[in-house]
């Protein structure tokens, strides 16, 4: 049995160009800010970030009237549409042999704790309509022939809400979604970095006026670091994680994301303990993560070292050639790391691996076109001698082919074409990869709207901290959908008036001109690159799969010091337009000592291990074992059942941060809406007047 698939068809959805952006629309105006004359566009909405989540939000204000534009550092740069998803997860009640209801499906979203149980139903309840907006505007989900979505397991996934257009599914959802914003003529700033949100008032009375952004287009004599000014009330925070935060990472380049220019704006941010670590290729060439039918065909890895000897390591950790090739196999849909997983030979104990081959100087690879190496004194490899639930998966799909390229050809051509797309054929050559960071689940604390702490900034997509410990594969991606269209809807219904908001721009940005032009010290010893180099190592060295109290604590430490010689001695550029990073990273730094501390204090609270972090010490009660015994080395403290029915909070504070816990907010699967009692409040807008926990916490 073959899938024969025309290859122009392989082709279209592999190579997915992107719309051609119009020319920009001008600025309305100039205005002198400290020496410097800025041009300023006046507006609704800013949305700073233009992947799947932000787009969102722009075209649902677009429809609504909201005059919005959006700013973007590279239009179609970012982790959706360049890295990002390959599947979206959604309710299933339309499928005929999996029943499904919104309340289990946020059950499903929420279950690895430390989530707000409301915002887990509005996901589930909201995937439906996102899902139907997304084909309408041309997203090719696959459909049986009663017109039913096809659907398949994903990580923390046990019913099977997954869906997917091949591996640029997220692109492809850009795509649609540009496609729609600039139909409606929404203005896009591209190589527009975002550097600050400009504020008025103080105390209860301080809200959002605008943001400070730099354009190196805008440079001139009199505005020599291209800074420029867009005034508004309200603006959606979009432009993803903080990608950058590590060196090991499958982030496309330069993705920043705005948790650090949250943080300086003093808005509080949540779970930024909690991060997503796997398998996938590293961004030096093609970033991809490596789940799905990559390893469901069984492939043998192994590692070489500095000789190019080849070393087969898995057969150290699982006690069997079975045992292996069936968690391998299963990486396909539990590919996050997750400390409980080590455990009993589970399927984390091939991240474990692979990261020790890879500390210790060696190599890994994927090989396509040699079954897995059989366990030291065990039988050979064998699709006869697979575990119950992967012999079943590999036989209902048909892929009973000798080499795992011919299963990969056979179940998931586009898994080839991909790589090939970017000069690497995985079916003539091994691929090397590594354990990466993925995703981070915390960021901004936002209500059931998309709210912030801060009046009139919204956070949606990976900025926001919706997603909990550990949350379905695909769901972040439906996250974004549903609280673009939440946020939209919110702007949309409380805006005052027909007009942009018109204070004063010298007065919310000259602190903010100003704090950009003491960063810049051409006699500083911190350079972009060198700050770049500290955050990374310590990062991906302390901070990654597998930590240490001692370890958290002197990463903390020395993100501290470091943040405390940037704000002394500034940073050093090689030229003018270069000021964006400088204040990313200034911002990175900042963002790598806001998740030490958070961690540091989970950590100090008796906190244990949980999703992307095994926290490991000597008094831990969870030990792994391999084939050739116990690994004492990470020997690691389980989770603690009460904290997964909280959350850490984090904000600025002057020069410092204060850490508070609070509760989930709860979600009464009991109470029923009432049609003629509750219609009143959504035909006058009250729904958007309710509190919805913007300011807890």
């Amino acid at each position: 049995m073959t899938n024969a698939v025309p290859q122009e068809i392989l082709d279209a959805l592999t190579d997915v160009d992107m719309p051609r952006l119009p020319p920009e629309a001008g600025f309305d105006d100039t205005v002198e800010v400290g020496g410097h004359r800025l041009p300023v566009l006046s507006c609704d909405c800013v949305v700073v970030g233009s992947g799947a989540a932000g787009l969102r939000a722009a075209v649902e204000m677009k429809r609504r009237g909201v005059d919005v534009v959006v700013v973007s550092q590279s239009a179609w740069g970012g982790t959706s549409a360049c890295s990002g998803s390959d599947k979206q997860t959604l309710h299933t009640a339309n499928t005929a042999d999996r029943g499904d209801d919104y309340k289990a499906m946020a059950r499903a979203i929420r279950a690895g704790g430390a989530m707000d149980e409301d915002t887990a139903y509005i996901e589930a309840v909201g995937s439906g309509r996102a899902m139907a907006s997304l084909q309408y505007l041309g997203l090719p989900l696959p459909q049986d022939r009663l017109g039913g979505t096809l659907r398949y397991q994903t990580d923390h996934d046990e019913v099977g809400r997954a869906t997917s257009c091949g591996p640029r599914t997220s692109r492809l959802m850009v795509k649609v979604l540009a496609e729609e914003a600039l139909r409606l003529g929404v203005p896009i700033f591209n190589h527009t970095t975002g550097l600050t949100i400009l504020t008025e008032g103080e105390g209860e009375a301080r809200r959002a006026t605008g943001l400070l952004a730099a354009r190196p287009k805008n440079r001139s004599e009199d505005n020599l670091f291209g800074l420029v000014l867009f005034q508004a009330p309200t603006l959606v925070l979009a432009a993803g994680g903080p990608g950058e935060l590590y060196r090991d990472s499958v982030f496309p380049n330069s993705c920043f994301g705005s948790l650090g220019m949250a943080l300086e704006a003093g808005i509080t941010v949540t779970n930024i303990t909690e991060a997503q670590f796997g398998i996938s290729t590293r961004r030096e060439g093609f970033p991809w993560n490596l789940s799905g039918t990559y390893v469901q065909v069984i492939p043998h890895v192994y590692s070489v070292d500095a000789d190019g000897v080849e070393h087969h390591f898995l057969g150290d950790y699982y006690r069997t050639t079975q045992e292996l090739a069936s968690n391998i196999f299963r990486k396909g849909y539990q590919w996050p790391f997750h400390a409980s997983r080590m455990l009993d030979f589970q399927s984390s104990l091939v991240d474990l691996a692979i990261a020790r081959e890879t500390q210790a100087g060696r190599r890994v690879y994927m090989d396509f076109n040699r079954n897995p190496e059989p366990v030291p004194g065990d039988m050979p490899f064998s699709l006869d001698r697979l575990d119950d639930d992967v012999a079943a998966y590999l036989e209902t799909a048909g892929a009973g082919q000798a080499l795992p390229i011919d299963r990969l050809r056979h179940m998931n051509p586009l898994a080839i074409e991909l790589y090939r797309r970017y000069k690497v054929d995985i079916a003539a050559e091994p691929l090397e990869f590594s354990v990466n960071n993925q995703h981070m689940n915390g960021g901004v604390k936002v209500d059931i709207w998309g709210r912030s702490s801060l009046p009139g900034v919204y956070a949606v997509g990976e900025a926001a901290g919706t997603h909990g410990v550990t949350r379905p594969g695909g769901s972040a991606l439906n996250a974004g959908q549903v609280f673009g269209t939440r946020a939209a809807e919110h702007i949309a219904g409380t805006l005052d008036g027909d007009a942009p908001y018109s204070g004063d721009p010298v007065a919310s940005a000259g602190p903010a001109v100003a704090a950009v032009e003491a960063l810049v010290n051409p006699a500083s010893s911190h350079s972009v690159r060198a700050v770049r180099a500290a955050v990374q190592a310590r990062m991906s060295d302390r901070v990654g799969i597998i930590c240490t109290p001692d370890g958290v604590r002197a990463a903390r430490d020395a993100a501290r010091a470091l943040m405390g010689e940037i704000r002394r001695d500034g940073i050093k550029i090689a030229r003018p337009s270069e000021v964006g990073r400088a204040v990313q990273w200034r911002q990175m730094a900042l963002v790598s000592e806001a998740v030490t501390t958070a961690l540091d204090h989970y950590i100090e609270q008796g906190g244990g291990s949980r999703g992307a972090r095994a926290i490991c010490s000597d008094d831990g009660d969870a030990l792994p074992e391999g084939r050739l015994g116990p690994l004492t080395d990470v020997r690691f403290r389980s989770e603690r059942t009460e904290d997964q029915s909280e959350q850490i909070t984090l904000r600025m504070v002057g020069d410092g941060f204060e850490l508070r816990t609070r509760p989930n907010r709860a979600f009464d699967e009991e109470a029923k809406s009432f049609f003629e009692r509750d219609w009143p409040a959504w035909l006058t807008g009250a729904i958007h007047s309710d509190p919805g926990g913007a300011g807890d916490g």
